[in-house]
């Protein structure tokens, strides 16, 4: 089994100590169903053939058809996506999506090809995987460096193959190609109504509440603002390249605007009416994480705490936005100093939540407004966050072994429903 897809049955096996389920059940959720390589070769503009490694795993549909993003990046691996689909496999399940896990990805530095080189990538990686995906058996959705254009792309290519309009095989589209309302932000949002619901349980007030956000791409810097908004101190935000610090907090919609436009944060509180000038210490990622601060975000990439580090972690709360920014190993320690950790499969669940409002829309061809879908995401968010605290406190374990527990439940049930050893013994 490879690393990260080990690293992350060790929840699995935690969990699996509170619930009673059919041994089918457990040994039907330690593999991935099945997972496709190919090889993508690309025209480049300068006419040399360039030839990139992609990945689509589908990890379990016995709750529903596959769904998971694809993302482009140097790192991805058939490990890493492997990993991502388990993930997937367990949020879509924890917040009640009838759906099973899935993930995709391309080896690349997307910032390193041209739009048309993208384009061509993006159709090439479709034409490798057509027969694999569709919109009753896996549905991919945007990822990391992926967006609403290049879902474009793939939807229309995919459509181009099946020769009839496809909008059911790919969510987080632009809304004119059959994308809904609130996809872009819906990562986000989802992980503001699970910090609201959780908030008062603790005792505590958005008013004097630090935090501290890791990753301001599209889930982070979101996140952030909406934050702010409701009156948090948000005292640090970082990037790739670093980020900044300010204990008084900072003007998150000023750094948005400022990272637009200058594609940084790290001197982005410049002079003129754009940005605030307000005293700022330079941070980096690692220091970032380990600030004394009520909440930490880690909205980046997967393993950023780790045994290595969680000893030095300061944060009473951490909401996982990023898919798999603790390893297990980091668990005991984080827990042994009081820190509660609030797991992706429920905190980023939002984005997976949206992506399945805009797959019913584009199958019943009615379309809801912004305020329906932020309602409808709330409504879901809310409920099942409330559901996993109190399998939390019912349990006496922590939020991500009854997370975990919840959607174990639930993916027992659609497996247990096909039959399994004991209905054969009887």
């Amino acid at each position: 089994m490879s690393s990260l897809l080990s690293d992350a049955n060790q929840r699995l096996e935690k969990a699996l100590r509170y619930v009673s389920l059919p041994q089918d059940v457990v040994e039907r959720l330690k593999y991935p169903k099945a997972s496709l390589t190919v090889s993508i070769p690309v025209r480049m503009d300068d006419g040399s053939l360039r030839v990139f490694q992609g990945y689509r795993v589908r990890y379990d549909d016995s709750r529903g058809p596959t769904k998971g993003g694809i993302r482009f990046h140097p790192n991805v691996t058939l490990d890493e996506v492997q990993s991502l689909a388990f993930w997937m496999t367990f949020k879509c399940a924890a917040v009640n999506i009838p759906y099973g896990g899935a993930k995709g990805g391309i080896t690349l530095n997307p910032k390193e090809l041209s739009k048309f080189e993208l384009e061509r990538l993006s159709r090439g990686y479709i034409d490798a995987i057509a027969d694999f995906i569709g919109p009753d058996v896996d549905i991919p959705a945007p990822d990391v460096y992926t967006n609403a254009q290049i879902m474009g792309w793939m939807m229309d290519q995919y459509s181009i193959i099946r020769r009839q309009i496809t909008p059911g095989v790919v969510t987080g589209k632009p809304i004119a190609m059959g994308g809904s309302l609130g996809r872009e932000t819906a990562t986000a949002m989802g992980a503001f109504y699970a910090i609201q619901t959780i908030l008062p349980k603790l005792g505590r007030h958005p008013t004097g509440t630090s935090v501290a956000v890791q990753g301001f791409g599209n889930a982070g810097a979101v996140i952030a603002e909406l934050l702010f908004n409701a009156g948090y101190r948000v005292v640090a935000v970082s990037d790739s390249q670093g980020g900044i610090y300010a204990e008084q907090g900072l003007d998150i919609p000023s750094i948005r605007q400022s990272k637009e436009s200058t594609r940084g944060i790290k001197a982005v509180y410049c002079e003129g009416t754009v940005c605030n000038i307000i005293e700022h210490s330079v941070i980096t990622n690692a220091e970032l994480l380990e600030l004394n601060v009520d909440i930490l975000v880690p909205a980046a990439l997967e393993n950023q705490i780790t045994a290595d580090n969680a000893h030095r972690i300061q944060a009473r709360y951490i909401f996982e936005v990023a898919n798999g920014p603790i390893r297990s190993d980091a668990d005991p320690i984080l827990a042994s100093k009081g820190i509660l950790v609030f797991p992706d499969i429920l905190v980023n669940a939002g984005g997976v939540t949206v992506s399945y409002f805009e797959w019913v829309q584009n199958r019943i061809g009615i379309y809801w407004s912004l305020e329906e879908v932020n309602q409808k995401l709330k409504g879901m968010m809310t409920q099942e966050t409330e559901r996993i605290w109190a399998t939390a406190q019912e349990l006496a374990t922590d939020l991500r072994t009854a997370a975990y527990v919840h959607a174990l439940n639930r993916l027992g049930e659609g497996i247990r429903a096909r039959g399994t050893r004991e209905d054969y013994l009887k």
